[in-house]
């Protein structure tokens, strides 16, 4: 493989503020060095205090990991305990006023649940899925909106241990029946609708759709939870969710499952199209969760206010919103709306509202956000903030630092962190009291998190070439299979060609010299331009900084001369252009990037929208921008986009 090439550069760097690395859960470099060199010095050991540290165990684990049937690794596996426990039980003694959850609906109303409270509604949750047959390994799809009920359904889960399998509302009818039928479900938890923008959205009938497409026999009950007041057809198989739960006692003693019973599968997109069920266990998830919570964003359960804006959906909604703070015994703040809605100082107020002191989102969001009033944060009160956060995707530079400036007001560390659905979290990322920061790197692993950039037979690569990301051993959160097809699992993440036990990550990234880690995008998202091979998010990256550009996607498409032809999807800070005008920006922009990367870089076209092709969770859907790209009929399911008309504003090249 020919080295993937690195073209971005940025010399900023960013110290820990003193003040703030006095009070750091990991207190300065020296300390982290520390970590990192225990984790070499005895790896089983180093986890294994973690695990005995941060987990509470009701039957202590005497085997640490078991690598005997590698890649399927084995972590704690002798040792019993219960998630929901985790998470809400053992701060009762201490906590049971705190409050743990801040909802705030879409129409602005506000709901505040205290640790006690959210026992006794997790525990009533639990005993109406025993009731309608549910039991330890059967699997629940949970089909809801972002609500309370939706952590009380994955947390009642837990504590029974069935194994719930969360699909993100945007979802199609046919993506659920999908999902339903691989996961074999047998009750499907989900609501007559949710509140999206001030519109309702119909949630119940996809589920009637879904199973109405056949061959899920499997799905006995469905609990519906009333939330829009939308009217919803209604079957046997129905039960309100105040139904459900009404006389059900509001206690429930936990299942004690093995450390490795699976605690959830969440299905992910594959480049064939067909979802892989990703399954995490009980413990090795917990820990990550747990120590990423405690590490990265420096938690301080009595006083921090955490607000993940991830939908519980995603990964990040699962391991930022469900379990990692609540295993902590913090308290966090739940949206169900938009940013946008009823303008875009939704978010900067609810941090005034909630006086919230970390907060997590994504870099589209925060992109968004700058093109529809990038001086809207100065209008709120976000003294309270302490700590930045971003996920999803790389962060350009440019919004990296208006992130920092005028939403942490120069004073807030901003931890860019790289994980996956796969990874269940946080591999490389800063401690924000110990490692300086540079605009668009995701710095440094953590303690314990083997990285490193390889070729293609997983030979190390100098410093500066850009290769395949690996993590060369096995950790606790990292999934254990894909759900009812080991054979993909071992063929997507460990192949042969680099020794059947590394795993590989899917995205390319470089390594600087001091150590720091830059992510250049998805495998399949690298360019290969008259044999040089680019990483998209560093054109992406040159594009959005240029100060008409509020946001970029860059593609590639088959060329007869170059190998892959460069295409621009370009959201301006302004109107879009047209005519005479969108001739002109097109050659402005192809000289800017010119300029900030070389000729080799400069797109061959460039294509301008309102928006970009997104679900409703931010992410861009780039599959379908390069079906745009090359002319080709998008056969997809596009139920899961925002805004599906945009497509066809993006079919056009500017000629």
């Amino acid at each position: 493989m020919a080295g993937i090439e690195s073209v971005l550069q940025e010399t900023r760097v960013f110290q820990p503020a003193e003040n703030f690395a006095a009070q750091a859960n990991v207190s300065g470099i020296a300390a982290y060095r520390d970590l990192c060199a225990r984790a070499e010095a005895d790896y089983e050991g180093f986890w294994a205090d973690l695990a005995r540290q941060h987990i509470s165990w009701k039957t202590p684990f005497s085997e640490v990991l078991d690598e005997s049937q590698a890649p399927f690794y084995r972590w704690f596996y002798d040792g019993t305990l219960n998630v929901s426990y985790n998470c809400i039980d053992r701060h009762l003694p201490t906590r049971a006023d705190k409050t743990a959850l801040v909802f705030e609906a879409d129409d602005g109303a506000v709901t505040r649940v205290t640790y006690q409270q959210l026992y006794q509604r997790v525990c009533a949750f639990a005993n109406a899925l025993k009731a309608r047959g549910v039991v330890k390994g059967d699997r629940v799809i949970i089909y809801l909106p972002m609500s309370i009920e939706a952590v009380v359904a994955m947390q009642a889960c837990a504590r029974i241990g069935a194994i719930h399998s969360v699909v993100f509302g945007g979802f199609s009818a046919k993506s659920l029946h999908e999902r339903i039928i691989d996961a074999g479900a047998r009750l499907i938890v989900t609501a007559d609708g949710g509140f999206r923008g001030g519109r309702a959205v119909a949630l119940k009938a996809a589920v009637d759709g879904a199973i109405a497409l056949g061959g899920a026999e499997c799905v006995e009950s469905v609990i519906v939870y009333q939330r829009s007041g939308t009217e919803v057809a209604w079957h046997a198989r129905d039960v309100w969710w105040h139904d459900a739960v009404a006389g059900q006692a509001a206690q429930c003693e936990p299942e004690w499952v093995d450390a490795e019973h699976p605690l959830f599968i969440l299905y992910t997109s594959g480049s064939t199209g067909k979802p892989k069920g990703v399954q995490h266990s009980t413990a090795g998830y917990l820990l990550g969760a747990v120590l990423s919570m405690h590490w990265v964003f420096d938690a301080k359960p009595d006083t921090d206010v955490f607000w993940c804006t991830a939908d519980v959906g995603w990964i990040t909604g699962h391991s930022y919103v469900t379990y990692g703070p609540l295993a902590l015994g913090m308290t966090e703040v739940i949206f169900e709306g938009v940013p946008t809605y009823p303008d875009a100082g939704r978010f900067w107020k609810m941090i005034q509202d909630h006086q919230v002191t970390t907060f997590y989102t994504a870099p589209t969001a925060i992109r968004s956000l700058i093109k529809l009033g990038a001086d809207l944060p100065k209008q709120y009160d976000l003294s309270s903030l302490r700590l930045l956060g971003t996920v999803g995707e790389p962060i350009n530079p440019e919004a990296w630092m208006w992130y920092h400036e005028t939403v942490g007001q120069g004073r807030c560390p901003i931890a860019d962190t790289w994980w996956q659905t796969e990874t269940g979290s946080h591999m490389i990322a800063p401690l924000p009291g110990a490692v300086a920061t540079k605009p668009g790197s995701c710095t440094l692993p953590l303690p314990g998190i083997m990285a490193a950039v390889v070729d293609e037979q997983g030979g190390s690569l100098p410093l500066g070439q850009g290769g395949y990301l690996v993590i060369k051993r096995p950790f606790p959160s990292l999934l254990r299979t894909l759900w009812n097809d080991p054979a993909r699992y071992k063929q997507a993440y460990f192949p042969a060609e680099m020794g059947g036990k590394t795993y590989m990550a899917g995205d390319s990234a470089h390594r600087e010299e001091d150590g720091y880690f830059w992510i250049m995008g998805r495998i399949d998202d690298v360019l290969n331009v008259s044999g040089h091979r680019l990483g998209t998010m560093e054109i992406e990256s040159a594009l959005v900084a240029n100060p008409l550009v509020a946001e970029a996607a860059v593609v590639g498409k088959p060329h007869d001369i170059k190998g892959e032809a460069i295409v621009a999807f370009v959201v301006l800070k302004g109107e879009r252009p047209t005519g005479a005008a969108a001739k002109q920006i097109v050659a402005d922009l192809r000289d800017w990037v010119s300029k900030e990367i070389g000729p080799i870089a400069k797109p061959d076209e460039i294509r301008f929208g309102d928006n970009l092709p997104k679900t409703r969770s931010g992410k861009i859907m780039r599959r379908l921008l390069r079906n745009l790209a090359r002319g080709e009929v998008i056969t997809q399911d596009i139920s899961t986009l925002e805004n599906p008309a945009i497509l066809e504003q993006l079919k056009e090249a500017i000629q």
